[in-house]
């Protein structure tokens, strides 16, 4: 019986790819494989256990031990939108010495959840994965949209992740250093406490290394140059000050 592996990740696409691989295989040959990062959102596994019981799977929760900020601590390099070992280290590996351990690449396919916007990453998961045959549910028809499959969340009667109300995505508490200017603005306004963690621990590792690095960069004039969490937030701030109005002559302030 071939054995049937789904990438696990807590976010909408694998759960919807986990939904039409048992549809189509049972649950019996499937299952749910997820790296534990250290730094999800609490209801990140409110929606793995959920989803999990609603298809009748028991999940596999494999764990290097670290959060991002560790692995940051012991490459000497803060992840970036660029490169970012936390994947690797955390996520990746984790699950790579699992299967590696219990399964077998004749008689195993892999699954990811990456939806039919997000064909141009196959080629490259599917050489890193090999000799594992891979294989992408959600971008095969009908091809669903993000909003179509938190809504499909929906209608099974699960309540889709929080993060969604306002992030694309559902990794690392909205704290993901790939993301850019535009989502790390969204974090200053929807997670305050949050960004100023990750501005703080941004910090710390920029005086450990003594060296000017952050995880986000602008361009200006041409040159690219690392933007800290910092002067980001700064900025958003000033901004926002200046676009609140003025009182109008006579009208207390």
């Amino acid at each position: 019986m071939t054995r049937h592996i789904v990438q696990y990740s807590g976010g909408i696409g694998s759960w919807a790819a986990a939904m039409r691989v048992v549809e189509q295989h049972g649950p019996r040959s499937v299952d749910l494989l997820i790296a534990d990062s250290r730094a999800e959102d609490p209801d990140l596994w409110r929606f793995v256990e959920e989803t999990s019981r609603y298809l009748g799977i028991e999940p596999v929760v494999v764990a290097d031990g670290r959060d991002p900020w560790q692995v940051f601590r012991d490459e000497r390099f803060l992840g970036n939108s660029r490169l970012a070992p936390c994947s690797i280290q955390l996520k990746v590996n984790p699950c790579r010495r699992w299967i590696e351990a219990n399964a077998d690449p004749d008689d195993t396919i892999l699954y990811v959840g990456f939806d039919h916007t997000e064909q141009r990453r196959i080629p490259g998961t599917r050489n890193g994965w090999a000799p594992w045959q891979v294989e992408f549910p959600m971008c095969q028809e009908p091809f669903l949209t993000k909003q179509e499959m938190l809504q499909w969340s929906r209608d099974i009667g699960i309540t889709p992740p929080r993060l969604y109300a306002w992030a694309e995505h559902n990794n690392c508490y909205g704290l993901c250093v790939r993301a850019g200017l535009g989502h790390w603005a969204k974090v200053l306004q929807h997670s305050p406490l949050l960004y100023a963690e990750a501005e703080r621990k941004e910090q710390e590792i920029r005086e450990e290394l003594g060296k000017d690095v952050a995880i986000l960069r602008e361009r200006r004039g041409g040159i690219s140059r690392p933007l800290t969490l910092a002067e980001h937030r700064r900025r958003l701030q000033g901004t926002l000050a200046a676009s609140v109005p003025s009182p109008a002559p006579g009208v207390a302030a």
